[in-house]
């Protein structure tokens, strides 16, 4: 089907083709004829780079420019959001040339807000998290929404992501009746139970842009799925190595899955030497400046520098410890073929666009903390096997799993690549994860009585699945929780949140969190140091993974946790009555002693060095420790407990920024970091008012700034340069780049 016959507005059809588009792929002609463009809900499943996200371009174009609709994205990634937002910004461009407004708006931070500006956006991206958030705040503008695009639907059976996800739906669907849902996703064993739940009809298929061959790498050969086989030249120990190396000379990209963060970090630097090696001069040198761009983006850490020394080989890594900065320079860069072989965590599944010509999968088992190792579904191998095939650039894309031995290879064969996807099944039915929603659904008014939460909850994927008598057991356990935690309250049939309850709901963070900072500011001790708080938050839920002692940590945590047992704001577990709990205490205590480090502006090479923290660790424990202290701030105000009030919210701005309290002013300014602040500060340039007077050749000479910089900071705190002082700084500085670069 070409464009020309699409059932939509001939401005429409002008704005597509003027994008590059002239004729449909099959999923989307499918999708085209189910009626998608008529209003109709609809599942399209099918493989990566199958188009699916085109036919959610067509379906919010017409809802626009033809209804005056407003639509909203949902993603279950920061990453996979941000992606998506640039891919709909080009309508922004297109649409204004040919007379017409869309605009697009994205918001995936800030839990405790209601983002009002959202209103005068026709396309809002945003993270399923997000969006439950705005749900809680009763944002206006949702009434509005004409079409919800759901990406990535099958992670409904994600037990972190699914129940979020599933709520929102439901939620939706509950406000408006009449709003048109695109549910996108991989292929999925049962998409006909997901369109029926959402009152949908359905478009499954297997069909690519790219052929996908499927196989096992034993040793240095490759069985495929068809029966068909390949040799690789055995050049290094490593047969995931091997297979890309093979990949890179014969001009290809390879995307290596690994377990773990660590994992993939340490492959990077495996495979980096050897790809180095058949680099082509003109190759080296546009990653060298790939590499400095990444040294210039943000501060300088330890994971910054080592990303910088692997770019520059042809090989970098990727996971959710990357900051934004870095994780969209190294996407960029693999998507235009600069960086040959990348490392990579499973996130990286879930939706970003990095296809490769050959995907390796090194394990198909998973780390989980306190359960070891197990196996991946085969619905997530088929999500990394799904990124091979490079449209445009391959004629073939290659998944392939690595085995150790012929038993393994067959085991690999059979139950990972000639098995079918799982099913999708709801992970709503757990108190942990129910908590909360619970609570908003009576705190953002969506149900009063408990016949409407369960009316509510009976509308949603689990009881579709298993009939909401199987749910309502919780959801009273959960009632009663609240009730006794103060955090709704009944008159006859009636509940209603309490103040805190709402409160509670709108900071997105767990019920029983909220009732641990509540009962530890309630308790009032002399004083409350920063390690007060610190260990506080690390008590929540919320905090996710502490980090965990190692053995030969045990006695050191111990004694630390004795000599500062009047600090604590919990009470400290008998170590013999309860060794479990003891533990799991003194890994709190490890939590607070590292968030303890990086406010007292220890290096994170020091802080990885002494507490075996990886980077990705913490920088989880700082995004996380940051929302924490925001909420305990809320909650202190709330409770009207001035002795916290400033202390939390100056920790919570020495967590987000790792200083200590002097260097606060300095760091509010773009570009200034805890390292150039320390050094700032230390050249005698202790206020705003010390850098505005500054000469700015002072500012360039010292470590870690340069012109650029030094120019940036002078215009934030206002400070005057002089044209010619400006000039004669670039002049030098281009010499210095030219001697070094000659060097």
């Amino acid at each position: 089907m070409k464009i020309t016959e699409l059932p939509i507005s001939e401005s429409i059809k002008e704005i597509i083709i003027k994008s590059g588009i002239i004729e449909l792929y099959p999923p989307q002609e499918e999708a085209i004829k189910a009626g998608a463009l008529e209003g109709k809900n609809l599942v399209l499943a099918s493989p990566t780079a199958s188009g699916k996200t085109l036919v959610a371009e067509f379906c919010a174009l017409k809802h626009i420019l033809e209804k005056s609709g407003k639509i909203i994205y949902l993603t279950p990634l920061r990453a996979l959001a941000n992606e998506k937002f640039d891919e709909f910004k080009k309508y922004t461009q297109i649409c204004k040339s040919n007379g017409k407004h869309v605009r697009v708006g994205i918001s995936t931070g800030d839990f405790d807000s209601s983002d009002p500006w959202l209103e005068r956006y026709d396309i809002i991206i945003t993270t399923n998290e997000k969006a439950d958030s705005l749900l809680r705040h009763r944002a206006k503008w949702i009434d509005d929404i004409s079409l919800i695009v759901a990406d990535e639907v099958h992670l409904l059976n994600d037990a972190e992501r699914g129940p979020t996800l599933e709520v929102v739906l439901a939620r939706l669907m509950q406000i408006n009746p009449d709003i048109q849902i695109l549910a996108l996703s991989a292929t999925i064993n049962n998409v006909k139970e997901i369109a029926e739940w959402l009152k949908a009809d359905y478009v499954a298929t297997e069909w690519r842009p790219i052929p996908l061959r499927e196989g096992v790498l034993l040793h240095y050969e490759i069985q495929f799925k068809d029966g068909d086989a390949r040799k690789i030249e055995e050049t290094t120990k490593n047969s995931a190595i091997n297979l890309a190396l093979n990949t890179v000379k014969s001009g290809g990209q390879a995307l290596i899955f690994a377990s773990t963060r660590k994992n993939a970090v340490a492959l990077a630097k495996k495979t980096a030497g050897e790809i180095e090696e058949v680099l082509f001069k003109p190759v080296k040198r546009v990653l060298e400046q790939e590499a400095e761009r990444i040294l210039a983006t943000g501060e300088k850490t330890r994971i910054s520098e080592s990303l910088a020394e692997l770019v520059k080989l042809g090989t970098a890594f990727h996971h959710a410890g990357l900051g934004g900065g870095h994780r969209k320079l190294i996407e960029d860069s693999f998507r235009d073929g600069k960086i040959k072989v990348l490392t990579a965590t499973p996130t990286l599944a879930f939706g970003v666009n990095l296809p490769s010509r050959t995907v390796i999968i090194q394990d198909y088992r998973r780390y989980e903390p306190g359960y070891g190792y197990y196996p991946i579904s085969v619905l997530e191998y088929k999500q990394m096997a799904g990124r091979a095939g490079r449209p445009k650039y391959d004629k073939v894309g290659e998944a392939i799993l690595i085995a150790k031995t012929a038993d393994e290879s067959d085991y690999l064969m059979t139950n990972y690549i000639l098995a079918c996807p799982e099913r999708i099944w709801s992970r709503l039915a757990v108190e942990r994860i129910l908590r909360s929603h619970v609570l908003a659904t009576i705190a953002a008014d969506f149900a009063h009585t408990e016949r409407g939460i369960y009316e509510f909850f009976g509308k949603t994927f689990y009881a579709y699945q298993y009939e909401v008598e199987a749910i309502k057991s919780i959801i009273a356990k959960i009632l009663k929780y609240l009730y006794d935690e103060e955090m709704i309250e009944v008159s006859g049939e009636n509940i209603l949140a309490t103040n805190f309850g709402k409160r509670v709901s709108e900071l997105y963070v767990d019920p029983v969190s909220a009732v641990i900072i509540r009962d530890a500011l309630r308790r009032k001790p002399a004083y409350v140091t920063d390690l007060s708080l610190l260990h506080m938050i690390a008590h929540t839920p919320d905090m996710g993974p502490i980090l965990r002692p190692y053995s030969h940590e045990l006695d050191e945590i111990a004694v630390f946790t004795e000599q500062h047992q009047e600090e604590f704001l919990i009470s400290v577990p008998e170590e013999w009555e309860d060794r479990i709990t003891y533990e799991q205490f003194l890994g709190e205590v490890k939590t607070a002693m590292v968030l303890k480090a990086w406010i007292e502006e220890a290096s994170e090479d020091e802080i990885i060095e002494k507490f075996r923290a990886q980077p990705g660790d913490l920088y989880r424990t700082v995004e996380n420790a940051k929302w924490l202290l925001y909420a305990s701030h809320e909650l202190a105000s709330l409770f009207g407990n001035k002795q916290v009030l400033p202390q939390t919210l100056e920790l919570m701005k020495r967590v987000e920024k790792g200083v200590r309290k002097e260097l606060l002013p300095i760091v509010k300014l773009e570009g200034v970091g805890r390292a150039r602040g320390r050094i700032i500060y230390n050249a005698g340039y202790k206020t705003i008012e010390d850098i505005k007077t500054a000469p700015i050749e002072d500012l360039v000479n010292l470590p870690l700034i340069g012109p650029k910089v030094a120019r940036r900071i002078k215009e934030q705190v206002g400070g005057f340069v002089k044209k010619e002082t400006w000039e004669k700084l670039e002049k030098e500085e281009a010499w210095k780049q030219k001697a070094l670069t000659e060097y």
